[in-house]
């Protein structure tokens, strides 16, 4: 089967955003065998947009267009799509209540939406329960053409849970897909550690570099799902011997999840206290149900300036400075004893773009004060914007704390 991918938006040729869809899905379809051997990017432009579904109709068996499903005048994806084959587009009955539906419990819902309840006689609705916009999946003249949105997260869920499925009778078997999350490598690295593994056909393995862990994909085809989920289970197991404890979860997870998921086993809670982060990693342990019903609080402080009641000694502050792994034990100490938690984090650095008490950008220390004692890290000197700087921050202190509850650290 030839794939091509068609992204639509005008943001996409004035480089507002980054076309990250057409790389998931160029790394999707090699991982089910599926060849992509044109990729393109057209701007808002019904014209265009027909003149590139025209090329693709004639030279590919599977055509997969992600953007232009809003409900504005420039999303013009069914429009193009039903001007390529000749068909009208009728409002769907059952699609419309669900658009209503949507909007029953806010504001009112704008008529312009309503084109997001059509359909052409070719098209199937694709469901999206992440967001207004249903997909169409059209099958006709021995062609299959995918419309997805342009939203990442609405495409990646319909990609994975609706498409991928319908797809897997025309590539020869069941697919089954496991995918590993991983810390505190980077992604040239996870490679690396799994070169042995990269060589498979079948399952493959790929390695994804994402904003919060370095995803690795593992594929396997067959023809009976049991069969598959055997295939993966086998590779699974050897991806993570090779990769040790910095796997932290599966698809879904984040280290917020897996730590939430942690604390609530062992009936534990957990307070920070933040000079460098300003306090994103309070918001993004608050970002999951399961970690924030066990997060007692945060302190945010501004690193130049330990005069409000933290409860870190002033001398300690005065001896090692602010930014320094002293002083990141006595934060995540301080803030342990005042929230009365189990587990405190203190985090301390220089978050840029100018260096602090002579010590570079990107310098950053973290404790994780628990009942067993006290860990510590230093961040590798990251050197990128102040607010990569921060995220990664972020990260390694959850990441800490969680190879602290599962002892793969030791506390002192």
């Amino acid at each position: 089967m030839r794939a091509e991918i068609l992204s639509c938006g005008t943001e996409l040729l004035l480089g507002h955003i980054s076309d990250t869809n057409a790389t998931y899905l160029a790394q999707s379809l090699a991982a089910q065998g599926i060849d992509l051997y044109h990729v393109s990017q057209v701007g808002d432009n019904q014209g265009r947009v027909v003149e590139l579904l025209r090329q693709a109709w004639e030279r590919s068996e599977l055509i997969i267009m992600t953007g232009g499903l809003g409900p504005t005048e420039d999303d013009l994806t069914r429009e193009s799509i039903a001007e390529l084959l000749g068909e009208k587009m009728e409002l769907e009955p059952e699609l419309e209540a669900n658009l209503r539906a949507r909007f029953a419990h806010s504001s009112p819902m704008p008529e312009r939406n309503l084109k997001q309840a059509t359909l052409i006689p070719s098209a199937e609705s694709i469901a999206n329960p992440v967001g207004s916009a249903p997909g169409w999946w059209v099958e006709k003249d021995g062609r299959i053409l995918v419309a997805m949105p342009g939203v990442p997260r609405e495409m990646y869920r319909m990609w994975e849970e609706e498409v991928t499925p319908r797809l897997a009778k025309y590539t020869g078997g069941l697919i089954f897909t496991r995918l590993l999350r991983v810390y505190g490598l980077g992604e040239s690295s996870v490679e690396e550690a799994l070169s042995s593994l990269l060589s498979s056909t079948n399952p493959t393995i790929a390695t994804y570099a994402k904003a919060d862990a370095v995803d690795v994909r593992i594929t396997a085809k067959a023809d009976r799902t049991e069969d598959a989920i055997q295939l993966v289970a086998g590779m699974e197991e050897q991806a993570r011997a090779l990769l040790g404890d910095h796997v932290f979860g599966i698809e879904g997870d984040t280290l917020a999840s897996v730590i939430g998921k942690a604390l609530q086993e062992r009936q534990q809670n957990l307070s920070v206290m933040e000079s460098l982060t300003g306090g994103l990693l309070a918001s993004t342990i608050t970002d999951f149900q399961s970690s924030s019903r066990h997060f007692l609080g945060g302190i945010v402080t501004y690193s130049t300036d330990f005069k409000v009641q933290t409860g870190v000694p002033q001398e300690t502050v005065d001896r090692y400075g602010v930014i320094s792994e002293e002083t990141a034990r006595a934060m995540a100490h301080a803030v342990r004893e005042r929230l009365g938690s189990d587990f405190g984090i203190g985090v301390t650095g220089v978050a840029g773009p100018d260096k602090q008490e002579d010590k570079p950008v990107g310098t950053v220390y973290i404790a994780v004060e628990g009942p067993q004692g006290t860990v510590t890290c230093m961040g590798p000197g990251w050197r990128g914007g102040r607010a990569d700087n921060k995220r990664h921050a972020v990260l390694t202190a959850l990441n800490l704390l969680r190879r602290y509850l599962q002892g793969t650290v030791t506390p002192q």
